[in-house]
């Protein structure tokens, strides 16, 4: 990434912002702020979704689609592949399984 930078987005942050050949689709400075965006979003909203679960209003993964519907709604300061990107980092902080979430593929050649 980028040599001044020290924050590295993991490689599967990375491939949500790349072409299938590998390619980076946006400038690597962005790619770091979308990755912060990101990863800070990911954080508070655990915080969130373990409040929700635990007020008995869903199951962990009713939760999490949730989480995801409101990220994908128009409107929303994420794309739908950093939605997705999103929900499966909160399971991963919040230790759930993660839901089956459709795979947008970036449509840019």
């Amino acid at each position: 990434m980028d040599e001044t930078s020290q924050i590295q987005p993991p490689p599967s942050f990375v491939e949500v912002h790349s072409h299938k050949s590998g390619k980076l689709l946006l400038p690597k400075t962005e790619l770091v702020a979308r990755y912060e965006l990101c990863e800070d979003l990911a954080s508070h909203l655990s915080e969130q979704a373990q409040m929700l679960y635990h007020s008995g209003n869903a199951s962990e993964e009713g939760v999490l689609l949730g989480m995801h519907a409101a990220l994908c709604a128009e409107g929303s300061v994420v794309a739908p592949p950093e939605a997705r990107w999103v929900v499966l980092r909160m399971a991963e902080l919040l230790e759930w399984r993660a839901p089956l979430l459709s795979h947008h593929i970036p449509q840019q050649d």
